[in-house]
């Protein structure tokens, strides 16, 4: 038993003593994760969130007060430019109409008969010039005939009294053809202006049809037959038959954040999903970006906004997609993922492993040259004892050996480029293949240039749900 026992403590002995040493050769490690600069495709992706909508709609209203007779297309059906949608009842209108064309007829007729009445007077005029030809003759011969004193004076007189007779009746001739063209240009004026009423009738008459402007889609029809209907302002109530969607050009309406809005352009290609249709894709390019802020809880334009309130905001921007579906329908929630820049085989690295970092930290000696020392003048900004504020700058830490082949940490300031989904473009600073200090994010905000460090291979936490951590 005695050796028993003395063999159990010569075992523990042997234990506390490795363990005491292997825990003097890691003191003053600190344990971080690695990644190496690679070359790869870096895409900049901005997402935006909103609705499909078409490029061109139109709210087909009432343009005539009355019932409802027909409705001839339904929500859901495809109709044709010209095709008649809908009637309102046109008693009244139609009426007027026939009313008009019999007072058109009528005026045609009177205009018969005055052209009649002007030909008579003509030919009244005709006879009266002639016959004043033969008294202006007859009076002639009775003057020379009196001179020489063959005719008697009462002849001469009455061949005078019939010559002014003729003369008068020539004038009364021609007042009378005068006032036949008068009453036929009369009745012309009446005609056209019976005609312009009856155009008038007639555009009454068609206001209570409802014509499909272009081809398209009923997307909304808040009526029934039976209903009446009134002319008023756009989208009040019983003013509006249906809506028409033209889907032949279909376009993504989404919300891009104000910090993003500044990477969109137009014509930059577009990748859009409809939550309704999973596993498609629809191609698109952006057509218009909106110069007005929207805020992000009512959807009000910042210059319409009473409120002084400061909140997120959001700007409008259109993607027109290249080949839409039939299966596409206005309203249905949608995410657009603009491409705002591309760029092959440059050097990258992880996001994560970029850090803020005052190179004058390294030159301050440290009793334990570990994480804990510098922690002590962590934090971006940080003022010295004197109240001199540090200086950061952009950068990683590059896993260096020493002469002694140690791992140790050395802060290379780095220029960056393109933010992709999980790496970010290197302009200058690294290499390709340099192995960089990735993790974890705390250590990476205290860690001071010289560091000893080891690698954490311990695999990744994974969640319950499937999730990494």
């Amino acid at each position: 038993m005695k050796k028993i026992l003395l063999i159990v403590l010569a075992v523990l002995v042997a234990a506390g003593l490795v363990t005491f040493m292997v825990v003097k050769q890691q003191s003053g490690y600190t344990k971080v994760m690695t990644a190496h600069v690679v070359r790869e495709d870096l895409t900049t992706i901005v997402s935006g969130t909103g609705q499909i909508k078409p490029k061109t709609y139109v709210n087909l209203g009432a343009t005539a007060m009355g019932r409802i007779t027909h409705l001839y297309v339904k929500e859901g059906d495809h109709v044709k430019k010209g095709q008649l949608v809908a009637t309102v009842e046109d008693v009244a209108q139609e009426a007027q109409v026939t009313g008009q064309e019999a007072a058109i007829a009528a005026a045609k007729t009177d205009i018969a008969s005055y052209i009649a009445a002007e030909k008579t007077a003509e030919a009244n005029l005709e006879h009266a010039n002639a016959d004043l030809e033969q008294k202006k003759l007859d009076w002639a011969r009775a003057q020379a005939l009196y001179k020489d004193g063959i005719m008697a004076k009462q002849d001469y007189d009455a061949k005078k009294a019939a010559y002014d007779l003729d003369v008068a009746s020539v004038a009364q001739a021609v007042a009378g053809v005068n006032q036949a063209k008068a009453n036929t240009d009369s009745a012309r004026g009446h005609l056209q202006t019976a005609v312009a009423t009856l155009q008038a009738n007639k555009n009454a008459l068609d206001l209570t049809q409802a014509i499909a402007p272009f081809d398209g889609i009923v997307t909304n029809e808040p009526v029934r037959e039976g209903e009446t209907v009134v002319e008023g302002i756009q989208n009040t109530e019983g003013s509006t038959f249906m809506t028409l969607a033209d889907m032949s050009v279909v376009t993504a309406e989404v919300k891009v954040d104000e910090t993003d809005i500044v990477n969109i352009e137009l014509g930059q290609p577009a990748d859009v999903t409809v939550d309704a249709l999973p596993g498609k894709v629809f191609k698109g390019t952006v057509t218009l970006v909106g110069d007005q802020a929207l805020l992000r809880s009512t959807g009000i334009a910042t210059s319409q906004s009473t409120t002084g309130t400061e909140e997120a905001k959001d700007f409008k921007v259109v993607v027109t997609l290249t080949s839409p579906s039939d299966e596409l329908r206005p309203g249905l929630s949608c995410t657009a993922k603009v491409t705002t820049a591309h760029k092959s085989n440059v050097l990258s690295l992880p996001i994560q492993a970029l850090t803020m970092h005052d190179p004058a930290m390294d030159k301050e000696k440290s009793g334990s040259g570990g994480v804990q020392a510098a922690s002590m003048n962590s934090g971006n900004g940080s003022s010295d004892g004197e109240g001199t504020k540090s200086h950061e700058v952009q950068g990683v830490f590059v896993v260096d050996k020493d002469p002694n082949g140690r791992l140790r940490a050395k802060f290379i300031p780095v220029a960056t480029g393109i933010t992709g989904a999980t790496d970010i473009e290197v302009l200058s600073g690294l290499s390709a293949g340099e192995e960089i200090v990735t993790g974890p994010y705390k250590t990476l905000r205290v860690l001071k240039g010289g560091s000893l460090l080891k690698r954490d291979k311990s695999p990744a936490v994974v969640s319950t749900t499937g999730s990494s951590s």
